[in-house]
């Protein structure tokens, strides 16, 4: 066994790092987009991060991975009282992360140091880094113009058609050191591409300077999981955008939007009639139950992930010893 990278964000995403953590444990190092991060009433919000933090700590509400168990919205219901029209219910247990955070980043300590600081306060033996410490935004055009993805998903709900995405500031973001000594590892066994939407949360931490490139260099296969499962997303906006910018709504799309990239996908079971589709663009296909209910669950297709990680490492050996 060896080590593992997981490029990951929201719940889904948090589920699938989780089943990798209960295997590879401390081998185990969880890239973070921060694209969608933003400030509110003064304080650093890094809702992938957190929802990441609060499920590998184990205190995620069970049916809302992206604030802790038990949450409260005492302080929510106080401000409306006195004449705010923030339209975002953040819970009281919530601010905590982004109390500290913005604490941390106000004496110059970089995101990625304050992240592996609440790792350790959290018990998590995992390494959870930003995928820069540097400010990256993602930007959704639409019909209506540029946006933040923040604004998009609060403020718009998601109504706009979406045109494209921008990722602000990727260009000249630095990877993190973390990052680049799991890159370099010698034993780095898999990368693995969470189920999460493709267009804001894994995008963003590919196009992070450089970062794409050394995915590639580096000769660990690289392992995608389907976020859409039979015609739609699990969660969160993935089908909507994926059918605006002209795309089938289906596996075969997800695993396109990572071609030249990934070496092998994982399908749902319901999808493995499109297993054929897949492995004739050149990507190997594992096909097995993608929806976590449970930390079973989370485990057997953290499995599935790296048995097919070995099958591409075992075709690829084969290949260069023929």
């Amino acid at each position: 066994m060896g080590t593992v990278i997981a490029l990951s964000g929201q719940v889904g995403g948090a589920k699938l790092a989780d089943g990798l953590r209960r295997l590879r444990g401390r081998d185990l190092t969880v890239i973070v987009n921060t694209g969608d991060d933003h400030e509110v009433f003064g304080l650093a919000f890094s809702p992938d991060i957190d929802t990441m933090l609060y499920t590998l700590g184990g205190i995620a509400g069970p049916g809302a991975g992206w604030e802790p168990a038990g949450e409260t919205y005492v302080l929510h219901e106080m401000l409306h009282r006195l004449g705010s029209e923030h339209r975002v219910r953040v819970g009281d247990r919530s601010l905590a992360l982004p109390l500290l955070r913005s604490e941390a980043l106000r004496e110059e300590y970089p995101l990625s140091r304050i992240t592996l600081g609440f790792c350790d306060t959290l018990g998590i033996d995992a390494r959870v880094v930003p995928m820069s410490n540097d400010p990256v935004r993602t930007v959704v055009i639409t019909d209506d113009g540029h946006v933040s993805y923040h604004e998009y998903l609060t403020e718009l709900e998601c109504a706009p058609v979406v045109k494209g995405f921008l990722y602000a500031g990727a260009d000249v973001a630095r990877i993190p050191d973390e990052v680049l000594d799991a890159l370099h590892a010698p034993d780095l066994e898999a990368i693995v591409l969470c189920p999460a939407n493709p267009y804001h949360t894994i995008q963003p931490i590919l196009a992070v300077q450089g970062l794409r490139e050394m995915l590639r260099e580096c000769g660990a296969p690289i392992i995608a999981v389907s976020p859409i499962v039979g015609d739609r997303a699990l969660k969160g906006a993935a089908g909507k955008m994926m059918q605006e910018l002209g795309h089938e709504v289906s596996a075969r799309r997800a695993a396109l939007e990572y071609y030249r990239l990934i070496d092998g996908f994982v399908i749902d079971s319901v999808d493995e009639a499109a297993a054929a589709d897949i492995r004739a663009c050149g990507i190997d296909v594992a096909v097995a139950p993608t929806i976590m209910r449970s930390e079973d669950d989370r485990v057997a297709l953290a499995q599935a992930v790296l048995d097919l990680a070995e099958v591409v490492r075992a075709r690829k050996q084969a290949e260069r010893d023929a």
